[in-house]
């Protein structure tokens, strides 16, 4: 029998009792409101809703082992390669195991990239400028201009006489020395880009001033066979099977000078495709997205619209649609050029558009209204949208329509939008699922090669620790899903990339604890 004191001890045993319970109630309940919380977030992520079958939850284990212990090691250190300039950070990736995975990894297509920036350099410097015949000068601004030709042609108006680089060469007592000065005028590359590149305008300066450069070196035909052949190979030792190339079809030319047309470009990409696919099993192909530079008045892009349709329709299989490029802060506007762009649908013609568009950090100026006008036009994808979190009505839209954006990291970082990729707007549409592809844009022109730099950046700073095995293989699918591929052809694509991810899969699934 309790005998209650005076002190009323057991009364305030009890009360105390009760609101221990309370409070532990009150924490179990929090506990399982935290974790459905983040059960709900982790299902809203890109590839969230994906069910992973028993070898990929092995591999994602492995894969995370490797990517937690990389965060902990920059936390310690505060060197963590997304937060980095790429120049500075490359080495870095470099040597991460993730990395190194990410080269492995089956990662389908490349849907944003540039036809005169997607091989190394080196290729250019090594092989194209020792071929004989090669000449070059300099224009008055200081920029390198090369053109094969013989006899020696004319000098161009505003440059100095052109030089054959054989003979130069033979001058030089450094030959190493000379390549290495090449190759810093074809890419970016720098020790302290911050400090060489101060503002947007002066690395958007020498990026279009890299392309002059190097297009009187490609568009050589012998060269423009080799670089299309040598550029697949590339993407495809980096586990990329198929390509869709942003290309201006610029006049090739011969030795003697003879110029061929548009149509000879594209076919010349289409046989050169068929004939490496031939030599290299899995690869599915390339299309073209014939592009014009946004520089340009209505009349000439209304020429080039209906030049668009002409080819479209001359190569069904190999251009797939239109875009405008260049740099959109400088470039005129979609609405700018509105009349020309609904040309197509006036004549009952399908021309797929997929503009650039929200490539700037300048809210509500007529360029970052690019976006807007991109969704009217119906794009069917949009290059980088980097504008896009800033825009609700059009997310929400382009959301609904399944429109998905082309994320190129490196790419923004370089060229300015972004320092720390961290802070990548993409992170948050990533976070929420917003269809999207990740591609590279001019990976040659960044130093990187193919899409593995890029995943990688995406996959450890856009994604954070949230970003798993699910993101990736959402990626990979998302990038034939979203392709110019036909519905037969984009199903092949899916067979041959299931049999590529499972092998992979169980590699990684085997790799050591």
């Amino acid at each position: 029998m309790l005998v209650v004191g005076a002190s009323g001890q057991p009364a305030l045993f009890s009360l105390l009792l009760v609101v221990v319970i309370s409070f532990l109630c009150s924490a179990i309940s929090i506990d399982k409101e935290r974790k459905q919380l983040v059960m709900r977030e982790n299902m809203m992520q890109l590839g969230g809703q994906l069910v992973l079958k028993k070898e990929e939850e092995l591999a994602n284990k492995r894969l995370m082992v490797l990517k937690r212990a990389e965060m902990k090691q920059a936390v310690k250190t505060q060197k963590f390669p997304p937060s980095m300039h790429f120049f500075q950070a490359k080495d870095l990736i470099e040597k991460s195991e993730v990395f190194n995975i990410l080269k492995k990894m089956p990662k389908g297509a490349a849907l944003h990239i540039h036809d005169f920036g997607i091989l190394h350099m080196d290729w250019l410097v090594k092989n194209v400028t020792y071929r004989p015949h090669c000449h070059f000068c300099l224009t008055q601004k200081g920029a390198l201009m090369f053109k094969f030709a013989h006899p020696t042609p004319p000098t161009p108006a505003g440059c100095s006489e052109w030089v054959l680089l054989q003979d130069y060469r033979k001058k030089l007592q450094n030959l190493t020395e000379f390549d290495n000065s090449l190759l810093k005028n074809f890419t970016l590359m720098t020790e302290n880009p911050e400090v060489t590149y101060t503002n947007q305008d002066i690395v958007w300066s020498k990026f279009q001033t890299i392309f002059f450069t190097i297009s009187g070196l490609i568009l050589y035909a012998p060269v423009f066979r080799d670089y299309i052949f040598e550029a697949l190979e590339e993407f495809y030792q980096d586990n990329v099977f198929y390509l869709e190339l942003r290309a201006m079809l610029s006049p090739v030319y011969e030795l003697n000078g003879m110029t061929h047309t548009q149509e000879w470009s594209v076919r010349t990409y289409k046989e050169v495709a068929c004939m490496f696919a031939k030599k290299h099993p899995g690869f599915i192909g390339l299309k073209i997205i014939y592009s014009d530079n946004r520089l340009k008045n209505v009349s000439l892009i209304t020429k080039s619209i209906r030049t668009a349709m002409k080819l479209q329709t001359r190569f069904p299989g190999t251009v797939a649609g239109f875009d405008l490029v260049g740099r959109e802060d400088t470039g005129y506007s979609l609405a700018y050029y509105r009349e020309a762009l609904m040309i197509p649908a006036s004549q009952g013609f399908k021309l797929p558009y997929f503009f650039h568009a929200g490539e700037t950090d300048w809210q509500g100026t007529s360029i970052d209204r690019n976006l807007l006008d991109a969704l009217i036009l119906n794009s069917t994808r949009i290059g980088h949208g980097f504008a896009l979190t800033k825009h609700p009505a059009v997310w929400t839209d382009s959301w609904k329509k399944d429109i998905p954006i082309e994320v190129c990291p490196i790419s923004n970082q370089v060229l300015k939008l972004v320092s720390d990729l961290r802070t990548h707007p993409a992170s948050v549409l990533m976070a929420t699922g917003h269809p999207m592809v990740i591609s590279s844009d001019d990976p040659a022109v960044f130093g990187a090669k193919g899409l593995s730099y890029d995943f990688y950046e995406a996959f450890m700073g856009i994604g954070g620790m949230t970003a798993d095995l699910r993101t990736l293989k959402q990626l990979a699918i998302n990038s034939i899903k979203y392709s110019a591929l036909f519905d037969t052809e984009k199903k092949a694509a899916m067979e041959t990339w299931e049999k590529s991810w499972n092998n992979f899969v169980a590699d990684l699934a085997k790799r050591p604890k």
